[in-house]
Parts: structure tokens; C-alpha cells; sequence
């Protein structure tokens, strides 16, 4: 499996250097990602235009944290395309360590099949971190159970997109509480090393930018399947705050049952999926390329994977069908059937 891991890679990295040389468009958020990074270099505002954006791509905000900000300047020195392929190449190992901690089965399909799924080939065609993000959440939680590090993963993921702090909930929920601490002060401490370097932009970001105008003007393209973004597109303006508190409410109280439920009967695969699928409801934002989670989703439930080939398209965004199907699921974990974890194996 790591050799076949390794050629996915290399033509991954292969692709972004021939559109380099050919000059053509790769990576629109790499791209966003690598101007965040030479705004810090340069000094300049990182929450406001980002004058390194090359032309070929939209007008977009750098809406991460300024920690992560911090973490791209090395993409500074690089040209986009080169940026994507960095990134693009930690797509297949990111889901070699997810798939193998959900599932003893070996077969490569059930690895690099998740590239077949609408979320993961759009997630690394614009250059998005979220297999990556995926991957530490699930290794912390999953692979390092007996560590003494278990919730450092986890805080820094939290520390560059703030979706992951539910998991430091999961944690709580789980008898982890060191843990929960240990990822809460993670995530403190990469917070604070953001003020310390970039004061002024984080007090930008803490105070403003993180309720920015983008995802405000955006929140009801068909594009971001939480439910805060189906209620923009359907309920009447008087609705939609009732509608949304009320429902976000309900989903945190069910998973927290459900997580707790599955933690108790030893499913913690079951019980992490819970928490993954309660944080992309209730999120304001959940970009299709967010849903990431169901490629353990596919491979730790056998029965599930006719859904498949419908995630593999991006007309299956048009009905909501990733939202209806993460309400469905939860419901469904309450009857699920208790899967023991096991020890994680060797990645081999």
C-alpha cells in the first residue's frame, strides 16, 4: 500500500508543477492560503485585500486564524501552483491514516476510492486543508488513545480552523478530561503565539474578521450544506434564527447522547463519526468540500457504501443531500450496533 500511496503522491506533486510550467490556475484557496502567508512576511494587513492573490483568482478573504497564517509563510517563497502540490500530496496519506483507523480492512480500493467522492477530489482540486485536519483529529482520537500527548492533534487543528474545537468536546464526553485540557491549552498556546507575532491582526480576527462579510454574503449558496445554510435558502427572514438556535440546539444535545451512548458500549469510531457529523450541521459554514467525513463514514460502515457513487457527483449539492443525509445518520448511530475498537495496526 505505501508504494502505490507514494506514486498518488508523486503524480499529485507532478500535476502542480507541470501546470506551473505551463502557467495555467491551480489552488484558488492555496492560493489565498499562500497571500495570507506573504502578508505576514511583508507586514500587511492580513484581514483586509490581499495584494499576493495572483490574478487568475477571485477576490476572496484569508478567513483562517492568524496561527494559521503563520504556518503558511513558507508557501511565501513559492509559486501557487507549486503550493497546491505540497498540499495535494498529503491527500493520500491523510487518507490512509483516516480510512485505517476506522477499518482492519486492507484491500487499497477502500483508500483511494475516497478520491472518487465529491468532497475530497473538490477539497484538493482548491487546495483545501481539511484531509489533513481530518487526519490529526482522527489519529488523536483513534490511533494515540494510551498517549500522553493525546489532544495536542487535536488543539492545533483547532488552532488553524476552529470547526475542530467541538472535538475537545468529544474528548470531555469520552472520560478524557487530561486530554480535553491538554487540546484546549494546545490551542491556547498556538492562539497566543498568533497575538504575540501578529497583535494587531488578531485582535482584528478575534474582534471582527471571524464573523467576516464573506461568509455572510455566502451563507445561502447551495454550496454549504450545514443547516444554518439550508434555513438561508428556505425559511422566511423572521424564521431563520429561531429555526437555526432551536435546531443546532437539538443536535448537540442528541450527539452528546449518542456520542456518549457508543463511548459506553466501546464503539469509538461510532461515537468520533457522531461528533464529525453534529460539527458539520451546526456549523455556520459547511462548504461541500468540508464532508471530508464521509470517507470513514463509507469505509466503517460496509453497508453504506452503495451511497457511493451519489457523493461522487457534484449534482448531489443541489437537494441538500449531504445535510438530509448527516440528520438520517445521526438518528441511525442510536441503533447502530456496537463495534468494539480495536488496537490501531501498522499503516503497511
Amino acid at each position: 500500500m505505501k508504494p502505490l500511496i507514494a506514486l498518488v503522491s508523486a503524480g499529485l506533486g507532478a500535476t502542480g508543477l507541470l501546470w506551473w510550467v505551463l502557467g495555467l490556475p491551480l489552488g484558488v484557496d492555496t492560493a489565498v492560503y499562500r497571500a495570507g502567508g506573504r502578508a505576514v512576511l511583508h507586514g500587511e494587513p492580513l484581514y483586509e485585500h490581499l495584494r499576493a492573490l495572483p490574478e487568475w483568482t477571485p477576490e476572496l478573504p484569508f478567513t483562517y486564524p492568524p496561527f494559521a497564517a503563520l504556518l503558511f509563510t513558507p508557501f511565501a517563497t513559492l509559486p501557487a501552483q507549486l503550493c497546491w502540490s505540497l498540499l495535494a500530496m498529503t491527500a493520500a496519506p491523510a487518507l490512509l491514516v483516516t480510512v485505517r483507523a476506522f477499518t482492519d480492512d486492507r484491500r487499497w480500493w477502500l483508500v483511494l476510492g475516497g478520491f472518487a467522492l465529491y468532497p475530497v477530489w473538490q477539497g484538493i482540486g482548491l487546495g483545501q486543508v481539511n484531509l489533513v485536519l481530518m487526519a490529526l483529529v482522527v489519529t488523536d482520537v483513534l490511533v494515540l488513545r494510551r498517549s500522553r500527548y493525546r489532544g495536542l492533534l487535536i488543539g492545533l487543528a483547532a488552532a488553524i480552523k476552529l470547526v475542530p474545537l467541538i472535538f475537545i468536546g468529544h474528548l470531555l464526553l469520552t472520560g478524557r478530561r487530561t486530554a480535553a485540557l491538554r487540546a484546549l491549552g494546545a490551542f491556547a498556546g498556538a492562539t497566543a503565539l498568533g497575538f504575540l507575532v501578529l497583535p494587531e491582526d488578531s485582535v482584528r480576527y478575534w474582534t471582527s474578521a471571524i464573523f467576516n462579510d464573506h461568509f455572510a454574503q455566502t451563507k445561502g449558496w447551495i454550496g454549504n450544506q450545514s443547516w444554518q445554510g439550508f434555513v438561508a435558502r428556505t425559511a422566511p427572514e423572521g424564521w431563520k434564527l429561531p429555526l437555526t438556535a432551536g435546531f443546532c440546539v437539538l443536535a448537540v444535545l442528541a450527539s452528546a447522547l449518542v456520542v456518549r451512548r457508543l463511548h459506553l458500549a466501546g464503539d469509538a469510531r461510532g461515537a468520533l463519526l457522531t461528533t464529525a457529523g453534529c460539527a458539520l450541521l451546526v456549523s455556520p459554514i459547511s462548504w461541500t468540500h468540508h464532508w471530508v467525513w464521509l470517507v470513514p463514514l463509507l469505509a466503517f460502515r460496509p453497508s453504506l457504501r452503495l451511497l457511493a457513487p451519489v457523493f461522487a457527483l457534484p449534482a448531489a449539492i443541489t437537494g441538500d443531500l449531504y445535510l438530509i443525509t448527516a440528520v438520517v445518520l445521526l438518528g441511525a448511530q442510536v441503533r447502530a450496533p456496537s463495534r468494539r475498537l480495536t488496537r490501531a495496526r501498522s499503516l503497511r
